[in-house]
């Protein structure tokens, strides 16, 4: 298990991470979400101890790092570090010996991985020579190679199609069926909706909402609607009865204010649209994200707003 309390980090007047506190335990997915910018890569940066918190703690299954614990982490970075004119086996091996694997079963995982990421027959094209996706396969190859206990990734989709994207869902399950410890961090929070069990969503450096993925739809949900119609839609989260949704072409999510109900929202929508469904429903990960972000900057910029006026008298 990894368990972080109270992380804090500052560059010069930006608190990139501010009082974050994460639990990480055997056996499931552990969603770090929130948008660019939020304090992400920071907080991942910090339990890799590639930098040091300002204050709070990081401790690994009871203990705090070392090289030991390094050599069980299996970290995948938000920014591509491969050499890009080396040959592809070369580079997968290169780093499987730095984690100490011993050559003949580092090519033989090679070779499984390479294959199992349609990549066979590669083995000696330059790093140059691959497409983004593809050398995001090879990164994904390099952070898993040792086996790692603590599997950390970050935005490990970037650059895969939606069949690879599945693929690596079908990896990530397997790992946590393994009982690794494992950190997912993404901004996409459809991806995130099928993945996690539980997640932290942070925003400006701080979490904004936290629990298992069930939970944060239920506690979200309680007076979320649908609708699937046809005009223009766009007046919908302008109503008076609505708190916030988003609005699409033919489709949107709308959360009512909590005294309101579908039988009341109705005659504002059939004079102006055709309504094709209307139903009760949780909310996705992505229309809470939408939300939850949106007031916590509001809230930010009102407090930003409040200590600027009180400095001013």
């Amino acid at each position: 298990m990894i368990v972080a309390e109270h992380l804090s980090k500052n560059f010069a007047n930006v608190h990139a991470v501010d009082d974050v506190s994460l639990e990480i335990r055997p056996g499931e997915i552990f969603g770090l979400l929130g948008p660019n910018g939020a304090g992400k890569s920071t907080t991942i940066r910090m339990l890799n101890n590639i930098i040091q918190p300002d204050s709070g703690t990081i401790i690994y299954d009871g203990e705090p790092f070392s090289d030991r614990v390094r050599g069980k982490i299996g970290y995948l970075p938000e920014e591509r570090g491969l050499y890009q004119k080396a040959r592809i086996l070369e580079t997968i091996l290169y780093f499987a010996r730095l984690k100490g694997v011993e050559e003949k079963v580092a090519k033989g995982r090679a070779m499984s991985w390479l294959h199992r990421f349609d990549l066979q027959g590669s083995e000696r094209r330059r790093v140059e020579e691959l497409s983004k996706g593809n050398q995001q396969k090879v990164q994904i190859i390099i952070a898993l190679m040792h086996e790692p206990t603590y599997v950390i990734l970050d935005e490990p989709a970037s650059g895969l199609d939606p069949v690879n994207q599945e693929l690596l869902r079908e990896i990530v399950d397997k790992l946590r069926a393994e009982e690794r410890i494992i950190l997912y961090s993404t901004h996409q929070m459809e991806l995130a909706e099928r993945l996690c069990n539980r997640i932290v969503l942070i925003n400006k450096g701080r979490v904004v909402l936290s629990g298992s993925v069930e939970e944060v739809r239920t506690r979200y949900g309680a007076n979320n609607v649908v609708v699937e119609f046809q005009g223009d839609g766009a007046f919908l989260g302008e109503l008076p009865l609505v708190a916030g949704g988003t609005v699409h072409a033919n489709y949107a999510e709308l959360n009512l204010r909590p005294e309101a109900s579908i039988n009341d929202l109705l005659p504002y929508l059939t004079d102006r649209l055709r309504i094709s469904k209307i139903e009760k429903v949780r909310p996705t990960l992505k229309a809470i994200f939408i939300d939850t972000v949106g007031r916590s900057i509001e809230e930010v910029e009102r407090s930003t707003n409040r200590t600027s006026t009180e400095a001013a008298r």
